[in-house]
């Protein structure tokens, strides 16, 4: 029985039953309690979220604020318009580098006024580096008289920047940026003949630079001249670590180790010395570009830069600091450390100190693609080393179109990209001078690698654009695959394939990618990405003539 329905004992006798239509009537009154709950629940929810909805907030079991980034000193606020409880966040966009994938750690928002310091801009410098190194954004640094540089900022301008940093590093300068690269300031100096003055083991050391036998100095001079980095520096270096340069009988790691570098396969000066060059061109180009702002040793222990620092000392710190834990690095990097060990060797480096060492309004001259009009190669490798991984992100990488992978013979022709005289022709390089001095350590140079000996250029033939110079293949460095490696350096600095001067290629822009090998190539709205695959989509096709 259904209380909810008055019972009627002469129902049936009255035609209400299932035959006359009873049945009808029952499902009614079934519904009603449905249809009286539907309506209860309805009105609640109504009442309750449209109370909400008129007073302009939102229910507190669903309460969410969106915020939105706001000034530093400004608390960000809700989207309705009310005041949001969470803080004001401590960490803004990190400051855009045009040159690296943002530095870490990561600046600061300056909630409050922060105290000041002056700083003289160095040549190199750029305003994301800066405010990479001094931890703040790029607007916080200030020009009392505006800025003066079209690619990279002239040196000696006084800038304004807040102090935001705690414990930094020392700041003594060790050496110039032209005593670091293999610049004009040591074109004239024979690393083998200064071994043989100074009388120690690396007159006598016998090694390979390139395909040949050669003694210690021409050793040295080898790895200078490929990796662009100055032979002075790289025989104090040797110097300082083992003794070489002075002593006629080093033992032990001395002997085995001379870079210092402890490593079971690394045990020769030639292994040795790719090691430190490789190392000192990270400390040089990631301060540079920003990437680098702090030091880790092998203990654990880190150490942030002092932001006021040149490349080139900091190329030193960061060499050290790969081997060495305080205050064994502290010692090497003081003037009682490395510095006098230079000063001894060769005297004061900042008197040959060439500034600036990179011009504030360099330009590239024009260039073509580096294969014959009218043919299709493909980009394998975008921004990556010049010499060795790491460093400078200088070089981009080209293939010929080939049925055949890994390291195949191929017949395609690698061109010259502007006219200039070819500086060397051996093991895999064509190194060309564009300013015609014949020498690599000034102006603007074109680095060819992996190119084959088979038909290469000799050396001291002046070639003219788009004049083939030789066939791409794995020769010269690595490689585990046919192509040509190409990249720029000025007055003995590798010049990144991206950033202020980019690499432009008939017109072909280069871009940065996510990572080292990864980038574009970009012309007239046309993005051809580059991939080790050779498909369709980084073929870039050399006009016609």
């Amino acid at each position: 029985m259904n209380p909810r329905i008055p019972y009627n004992p002469d129902r049936r006798r009255t035609g209400q039953g299932e035959e006359g239509g009873g049945c009808v009537v029952r499902m009614f009154w079934l519904l009603v309690p449905v249809l009286a709950l539907a309506g209860i629940w309805a009105f609640w929810s109504r009442g309750a979220g449209g109370a909400a909805a008129l007073a302009g907030t939102t229910p507190a079991s669903s309460a969410v604020a969106t915020l939105t980034p706001s000034p530093p000193g400004l608390a960000p606020t809700a989207a309705g318009g009310d005041t949001a409880t969470e803080p004001a966040p401590t960490d803004p966009p990190l400051p855009t580098s045009t040159l690296l994938p943002a530095p870490s750690p990561s600046p600061t928002a300056l909630a409050a006024a922060a105290a000041t310091q002056f700083y003289m801009t160095q040549s190199g410098d750029t305003i994301p580096a800066l405010a990479a190194r001094f931890g703040v954004n790029p607007s916080d640094i200030k020009a009392p008289s505006g800025l003066k540089g079209a690619t990279t900022l002239a040196s000696g301008q006084l800038l304004v920047i807040p102090h935001v940093l705690g414990d930094v590093g020392p700041d003594n300068k060790v050496i110039p940026d032209s005593e670091l690269v293999f610049s004009g300031a040591a074109a004239d100096f024979n690393p083998q003949k200064f071994a043989v003055q100074k009388g120690g083991f690396l007159a006598t050391y016998s090694g390979v630079a390139g395909t040949h036998s050669v003694l210690g100095g021409d050793v040295i001079l080898g790895a200078a001249l490929d990796h662009s980095v100055n032979p002075r520096l790289l025989m104090a270096v040797l110097e300082f670590d083992s003794g070489w340069v002075t002593n006629p009988q080093p033992t032990g790691d001395a002997l085995r180790y001379p870079y210092g570098y402890v490593h079971p396969y690394l045990v020769n000066l030639n292994a040795q010395l790719t090691w430190a060059t490789t190392e000192l061109a990270i400390g040089f180009y990631g301060w540079r570009d920003g990437s680098l702002t702090e030091l880790h040793f092998p203990d654990g222990s880190s150490l942030r830069l002092n932001p006021t620092l040149n490349a080139g000392t900091v190329a030193l710190q960061y060499y050290f600091a790969q081997f060495m834990n305080r205050p064994a690095w502290d010692k090497a990097v003081s003037a009682a450390g490395f510095g006098a060990t230079y000063q001894t060797l060769f005297g004061d480096p900042f008197a040959r100190a060439l500034d600036p060492l990179v011009p504030p309004d360099l330009t590239q001259l024009p260039l073509s693609l580096p294969f014959m009009p009218g043919t299709t190669w493909y980009m394998t490798g975008g921004p990556h080393g010049a010499w060795e991984l790491g460093g400078a992100q200088a070089a981009l990488d080209f293939a010929p179109g080939s049925i055949l992978g890994g390291c195949a013979e191929s017949n395609a022709w690698v061109t010259a990209v502007a006219a200039g005289l070819v500086l060397r022709s051996d093991a895999g390089v064509v190194m060309e001078d564009l300013d015609g001095d014949g020498r690599e350590t000034t102006g603007w140079d074109i680095l060819y690698l992996h190119v084959a000996t088979k038909d290469r250029v000799p050396a001291g033939k002046f070639v003219e654009r788009g004049e083939p110079i030789g066939h791409p293949s794995c020769e010269g460095g690595r490689a585990t695959g046919t192509h040509v490696h190409i990249a720029r350096k000025y007055n003995g600095e590798w010049i990144p394939a991206y950033g202020p001067v980019p690499f432009n290629l008939a017109g072909w822009i280069a871009g940065q990618g996510k990572g080292e090998y990864f980038g574009t190539l970009t012309r007239n709205g046309t993005v051809v990405t580059a991939c080790t695959c050779a498909s369709a989509a980084t073929a870039i096709t050399a006009d016609a003539q």
